[in-house]
């Protein structure tokens, strides 16, 4: 594995452990895909640091679990600011 490929494996863990973030927001941050994200962060930190990994999949895990919640809130709030329009 090429050492700036590492490098952002270990800066995406750090990055989503501490701002506790989806994928989403760590890729938008970086300025890559979701995919490269995920692949990082469950394949390639999993080889390089097992314990970060570890609390990388507990946070996404968890962020796994509460996505419903959010997309019901987010639509939501796009009909509550639809439904001020008048015709």
């Amino acid at each position: 594995m090429r050492h700036y490929i590492e490098e952002r494996a270990l800066e995406l863990g750090s990055f989503i452990i501490e701002n506790r973030t989806t994928v989403r927001a760590a890729a938008q941050n970086f300025g890559i895909s979701k995919s490269t994200v995920h692949k990082d962060v469950t394949e390639r930190l999993a080889k390089l640091d097992p314990h970060m990994a570890g609390q990388v999949k507990r946070i996404l895990d968890e962020n796994k679990a509460e996505r419903h919640i959010r997309g019901g809130e987010a639509t939501r709030q796009k009909y509550s600011r639809d439904s001020r329009k008048v015709g």
